[in-house]
């Protein structure tokens, strides 16, 4: 199973924006403390912002905050923001999945995976993360 590079980021720079409320804080700032390419977290913004998951403002006191309480924002609503799904098969989503003969009961394991991938995503909520660092 693959975990992709975007979804990776926009949870780290969410994390560090679920951290940090009382500011906004700039997407430099954030790649630079999660080492993450500058260009490649722009895109990801763009996408976190389309989904309303954070706002920016321009200008010299500009830069991203959350747009929602960061115990109502779960893994998933940003997986699913910047991936549009939680997993793919070659790309393709699970729904129509189907095989003959003996791989016949495959597509029914990979939902179950699904199932139990969203759980887990579901039930993490960005606070999550902030109080477990906050605790360690």
């Amino acid at each position: 199973m693959q975990i992709s590079a975007k979804a990776d980021y926009a949870v780290r720079a969410l994390a560090e924006l679920a951290a940090d409320t009382g500011r906004p804080l700039t997407c430099e700032a954030i790649a630079t403390s999660q080492d993450i390419p500058f260009r490649f977290l722009k895109a990801v913004f763009r996408d976190l912002r389309q989904a309303g998951l954070v706002r920016s403002q321009r200008g010299c006191e500009g830069g991203y905050w959350l747009a929602r309480d960061p115990a109502e924002t779960t893994l998933a609503d940003i997986v699913v923001a910047v991936d549009g799904a939680f997993l793919t098969l070659r790309g393709e989503r699970l729904d129509d999945l189907g095989y003959r003969g003996p791989a016949a009961g495959l597509p029914g394991v990979w939902r179950g995976m699904e199932d139990h991938v969203r759980q887990v995503l579901t039930s993490t909520a960005l606070s999550d993360l902030v109080r477990e660092r906050l605790a360690a």
